[in-house]
């Protein structure tokens, strides 16, 4: 064993009050030791450091030449240790490094670019990687530190993750403004019947998030285009004749909204990581930067 290995900071702290109090008794006591605990670890003192370190004299210890030399850098080693657990300040302008937030369509289009305003003006040297939002591989991707932070559903989030709420959404009904559908009041039953466009990011088919909802009213929905993004959907709306329901804040002022007596439940969007970053200090300042409302 090296005599790194037989050294801990408890017997440090054993040392550096010796050389303070020069007296066993009045140091356990500063430590809360029994006098007998101090003359153990200075024992193992003397022999990691093959010196007496301290001579006896009549009202208690005389540190050697060697252990006064010494005191100076144990002194700088325990307050090196001290400032390691001493809460750090953070500075978002002298952060660098990347930071890995992978994000739904929906979230890049509505979410991101505030934040992303945000964070390149007050931490400029930070460089920020966006990825789509893989639903798949999202948890190997942030067990494995290649995701700092995943905004998306809660659906699609790992429940072991820690979340915070950004906002409620809802879905709402459009269609293009050239559409033979613009202007109309249908029924639910005639909504379902129209050609119909969803957004499929994740995996792709013709399977859409509110179709559960149709189901409670006895209605399948005639889904004819499945698009890989909601960024892309306005456009197909724009050259078929048809609609698509998209999360309120991603619709584009040239849609026309259709009124509908119902709606499906509202949702929540949020943001969420890996429980590994709750102290880290810059993932905590990134998230309060995230607009909540």
């Amino acid at each position: 064993m090296s005599k790194l290995d037989r050294l801990d900071i408890k017997q440090l702290r054993i040392f550096q009050a010796l050389i303070r109090e020069k007296n066993a008794s009045k140091a356990a006591s500063k430590l809360g030791l029994t006098q007998q605990a101090v003359s153990e670890q200075l024992k193992k003192l003397r022999d990691v450091f093959n010196d007496q370190l301290f001579l006896r004299k009549t009202t208690g210890f005389v540190p050697t030449p060697y252990a006064e030399e010494l005191s100076v850098d144990i002194d700088k080693l325990l307050n090196d240790f001290q400032a390691l657990l001493a809460p750090k300040i953070f500075d978002p302008k002298t952060v660098d490094g990347a930071f890995v937030i992978a994000a739904t369509d929906y979230a890049q289009q509505v979410v991101l670019p505030a934040l992303v305003k945000e964070l390149r003006e007050q931490a400029p040297n930070l460089k920020l990687i966006i990825r789509d939002f893989e639903l798949d591989s999202l948890h190997d991707l942030m067990e494995n530190g290649k995701v700092d932070l995943a905004i998306a559903f809660p659906d699609y989030i790992p429940s072991t993750y820690p979340i915070i709420k950004l906002f409620e959404e809802q879905h709402i009904c459009v269609t293009s403004a050239n559409s033979s559908i613009a202007g109309t009041q249908p029924t639910l039953a005639q909504i379902a019947s129209y050609p119909s466009i969803i957004a499929s990011p994740s995996r792709p088919n013709f399977k859409g998030s509110i179709d559960d909802w149709f189901k409670s009213f006895d209605l399948t929905r005639n889904v004819v285009v499945s698009a890989p993004c909601f960024s892309i959907v306005p456009m197909y709306l724009e050259t078929t004749d048809s609609i698509a329901f998209l999360p309120s804040r991603a619709v584009s002022s040239d849609l026309v909204k259709i009124e509908l007596q119902q709606l499906p439940a509202p949702f929540d969007v949020i943001a969420a990581w890996h429980p590994r970053y709750n102290k880290n200090p810059l993932h905590k300042w990134v998230v309060s930067k995230l607009v909540v409302e």
